[in-house]
């Protein structure tokens, strides 16, 4: 359901709806369509709309879970690929994939839920970050592929929009 960033709501409660508005979007551009509509490559370089899904459930793991020190499902990257996280593999459903990125949320909702906003954790990459980064870059980062994945949506059906309205 459609939840507006409050105009006065303290910072890490705005974080974090925008956040969820963002993976409303996702969610709801995916649903109804087929897995050969989810599997179709939509750019030159392949990329599909489940394999969007796939990389959003390994970074919301990577930068709640990993950079915290908190549980984590094995993450889907591949030192020989470095697309891996990007492709939904034969072998994976796409009730796996959506299932992956709704747990990934959820324990990323844990850990935001759990931690001052100003918690420090260690990133991927080496340099100490803030819950506070952690919830700006990922709203950058799922309103990105949001906006991809609206555009892609768009070229299979038709729909736009950025919410589902009753």
């Amino acid at each position: 359901m459609y939840q507006p960033v409050p105009p006065l709501g303290e910072e890490k409660e705005s974080l974090h709806i925008a956040l969820e508005r963002h993976r409303q979007v996702v969610r709801w551009k995916v649903s109804g369509l087929s897995d050969e509509e989810l599997r179709r490559p939509m750019t030159p370089s392949g990329l599909t709309l489940l394999g969007l899904v796939k990389h959003l459930g390994a970074v919301e793991f990577g930068w709640f879970c990993h950079t915290f020190g908190r549980p984590c499902e094995p993450l889907p990257f591949d030192e020989d690929d470095p697309e891996a996280d990007m492709k939904a593999s034969d072998d994976e459903s796409t009730a796996d994939i959506m299932a992956f990125y709704d747990r990934a949320c959820a324990a990323a909702d844990e850990a935001i839920e759990a931690l001052p906003i100003d918690a420090q954790g260690q990133a991927w990459f080496g340099e100490t970050v803030s819950m506070r980064w952690v919830l700006i870059h990922m709203v950058e980062e799922v309103a990105r592929h949001a906006g991809q994945i609206d555009l892609m949506r768009e070229h299979i059906d038709g729909l736009v929009g950025d919410h589902d309205r009753p």
